[in-house]
C-alpha cells in the first residue's frame, strides 16, 4: 500500500490546520479524498446568501483538489451535508454547479440533512472522492 500524502489548501486550509489540526485532502495512490469543504473565504467568513455559500464551497473544492493534483474531472463521489433542509434552491444550485464543474460526467451523490456543521453560520459542507486515471 502506498503511503498517504496529506495536503493543506493555501489560505483557509492553513488556518484550519493550525486551529483544528486537520488536513484538507489526502492522496493514496491515484485516489484523493477531501475533508468537507464549506462555503467560507480565506478568513472563514460565510456568505449571507445560500446560493453564494454553495458556489464558494465548489470553488474551495476546486482549490483543494488542485492542491492534491486532481480536479473536478476526477471526482467520482460527492457527499453533501445540509443544515436547514432542502429548499428548491439547494438542488437547483447543486445541479447547476455539477453541470458547470463536471459537464462530461455525473458522479454518485449522497445528500444528508444535519443539525449543525463546523462553523456556526455554515449551511453546507461538501466532501468528494477523486480518482486520477
Amino acid at each position: 500500500m502506498e503511503k498517504p500524502t496529506f495536503f493543506v489548501t493555501p489560505g483557509y486550509g492553513s488556518k484550519l490546520r493550525d486551529l483544528l489540526h486537520y488536513s484538507q485532502a489526502v492522496k493514496i495512490g491515484n485516489r484523493v479524498e477531501t475533508s468537507g469543504q464549506g462555503g467560507w473565504n480565506d478568513d472563514l467568513q460565510i456568505p449571507k446568501e445560500l446560493g453564494d455559500e454553495i458556489a464558494q464551497a465548489f470553488r474551495n473544492l476546486e482549490r483543494t483538489l488542485a492542491t492534491a493534483g486532481a480536479s473536478w474531472d476526477h471526482v467520482v463521489h460527492v457527499n453533501s451535508y445540509h443544515v436547514g433542509g432542502f429548499p428548491p434552491e439547494v438542488n437547483e444550485t447543486m445541479t447547476r454547479l455539477y453541470r458547470q464543474y463536471m459537464p462530461n460526467h455525473a458522479p454518485i451523490w449522497t445528500q444528508l440533512g444535519v443539525e449543525a456543521l463546523g462553523l456556526p453560520d455554515m449551511r453546507i459542507e461538501i466532501r468528494v472522492t477523486a480518482i486520477i486515471a
